[in-house]
């Protein structure tokens, strides 16, 4: 993909990854829309980052989605790659019934339903492009559930399995499907955890982007740093073995929390 004259959309951009994708792409020269649900921290990601657009938006609901596309594309008719960063993660444990329904389903609304929603409304726009790309984020949990974020192993496993399909069924146009496929990276997704990731396996947020830049710039449909294509065939050698050593966090947080 030619970054420096592409206008590229990302959803939840003002923090973590996201905002880590702001700073590189804005380097590369590209126009940058972001998006997030703080209007607090979609006025600090522009002071930052002056050139940048702004949008306040939530992925999770169906009508923003709406409104952004009708908001975007006319303001913006260049747009021709989406990046599909928003997302959440909790530690659940499935025994508290103190959830509602909707609650515990917050994670598909944002992660899951999010994206599938923002490719179907901008799906057709993408495609009238002479190039364009998507580029959806899935997690090294796609390959081996964690049992101390259930939900959010099934969305990250399903956008997996979501963006595979897509890229097939777009094979014969000039839209480009990417999946981001990161490992545990150092942002705030984890600032609310009971329990604490170690540190020491987690990657730190400028690497994993370069990593991303560099897939994007060299049409590398599946970004995968190192540590993922470790993860991939151990979860295929020592399936249980994986789980396992995961499933030692959930109970670290389960007698946290109880």
């Amino acid at each position: 993909m030619d970054l420096a004259n592409s206008t590229i959309l990302i959803t939840g951009g003002t923090s973590g990854i996201g905002l880590e994708l702001v700073k590189q792409l804005t380097d590369q020269g590209a126009t940058l829309i972001v998006t997030g649900r703080n209007p607090d921290a979609l006025n600090r990601t522009k002071t930052q980052f002056p050139n940048v657009h702004t949008f306040q938006s939530d992925v999770s609901n169906p009508r923003d989605i709406e409104q952004l596309y009708q908001e975007v594309t006319s303001q913006f008719p260049a747009l021709n790659i989406i990046i599909n960063n928003a997302g959440a993660m909790r530690l659940i444990d499935l025994r508290d019934h103190s959830m509602s329904l909707e609650t515990v389903t917050r994670e598909i609304d944002t992660n899951l339903s999010g994206t599938i929603q923002m490719v179907h409304q901008f799906l057709p726009h993408l495609l009238k492009q002479p190039s364009a790309a998507i580029v959806n984020v899935s997690s090294g949990i796609a390959f081996m559930a964690y049992s101390s974020a259930p939900v959010y192993s099934a969305t990250k496993a399903g956008v997996r399995a979501y963006t595979q399909a897509l890229r097939l069924q777009l094979e014969d146009t000039h839209v480009k499907v990417f999946e981001m496929i990161p490992p545990g990276v150092n942002t705030n997704l984890q600032n609310d955890w009971a329990v604490q990731p170690n540190p020491a396996m987690m990657m730190e947020v400028d690497k994993m982007v370069n990593v991303v830049v560099k897939a994007l710039k060299n049409d590398t449909l599946e970004i995968k740093p190192f540590l993922i294509h470790i993860i991939k065939a151990m979860s295929r050698i020592t399936p249980g073995l994986m789980l396992k050593f995961g499933h030692r966090e959930f109970q670290k947080f389960r007698q946290t929390t109880h």
